[in-house]
């Protein structure tokens, strides 16, 4: 067996063409998401195959390539960025028919109103790209309902990204707001999306933040590393970045200012 690199939380190895994971409360609702996709003829998605005979997720190892941090220059090209927003308007697209089941538990609570089956996570380090285009999500354990913007936002925070550029190489602001239009626009993301997307990238940085902490208190180790490099700091910078340009970003997304 080989481990898969990248993760900090999950330990993931790879047996074959699958790959094995920890399962946890909300796996089943996890396998019953990828079993939904599959039906929905989604590609974009590995597919469950049960669990092994030590308690481990199967999964289909998607192969491809997985960028992590700092990203490759050919990461951050606009097609690039186009591509993961029709990605992902295709996985929202194919979760709306999910059947609502009470009994499913999922990593998060449900975030109202729950038009789709959020990922939870879109990020870089969870797309697999081939021959520099986006094909298929992965690492589905934080999927959950809620709204399209409550991905969209934190998929945009990433892949724009809509970082401050003094932490992270990037583009500038001017550049930022330019990629977030182009990101909105491949999304198909309404008016009412738009509007709310800048307040709920914030939302997701106060969720983010708050899920790490409680993680690390409770004891989880891959969480306390996250504390212990500064995440938190990081992420809160960001935060400080969206009020600071909030206007700006807003006004590329075409949302009319305030009477």
């Amino acid at each position: 067996m080989e481990e898969l690199l990248g993760g900090s939380v999950n330990r993931v190895v790879r047996a074959g063409d699958t790959v094995r994971r920890l399962t946890g409360p909300w796996t089943p609702a996890v396998h019953a998401l990828l079993d939904h996709l599959a039906e929905r003829g989604f590609t974009g998605a590995p597919r469950a195959h049960g669990v092994d005979e030590r308690g481990r997720e199967i999964l289909d190892h998607v192969p491809g390539e997985v960028p992590d941090y700092p990203l490759p220059a050919w990461a951050l090209a606009d097609d690039v960025l186009a591509g993961v927003a029709r990605l992902l308007r295709d996985f929202h697209d194919a979760t709306a028919g999910f059947p609502a089941d009470p009994g499913l538990t999922w990593y998060f609570p449900a975030v109202r109103p729950a038009e789709v089956i959020c990922h939870g996570d879109v990020a870089p380090y969870n797309c697999v790209f081939r021959d520099g285009r986006p094909v298929a999500f992965i690492d589905f354990d934080t999927a959950h309902p809620g709204p399209r913007v409550w991905d969209v936002a934190y998929a945009a925070y990433r892949f724009v990204p809509l970082s401050d550029p003094l932490q992270l190489d990037g583009p500038p602001v001017d550049g930022q707001a330019r990629r977030l239009r182009l990101f909105a626009d491949a999304y198909g993301l309404d008016p009412a999306g738009r509007d709310a997307l800048i307040d709920t990238a914030r939302a997701r940085l106060a969720h983010l933040v708050r899920h790490m902490r409680e993680q690390a208190a409770a004891g989880h180790p891959g969480f306390a590393s996250h504390l212990e490099r500064g995440d938190d700091r990081f992420y809160l910078t960001d935060d400080e970045h969206l009020v600071r340009h909030r206007d700006t970003f807003r006004r590329a997304l075409g949302v009319p200012p305030p009477r």
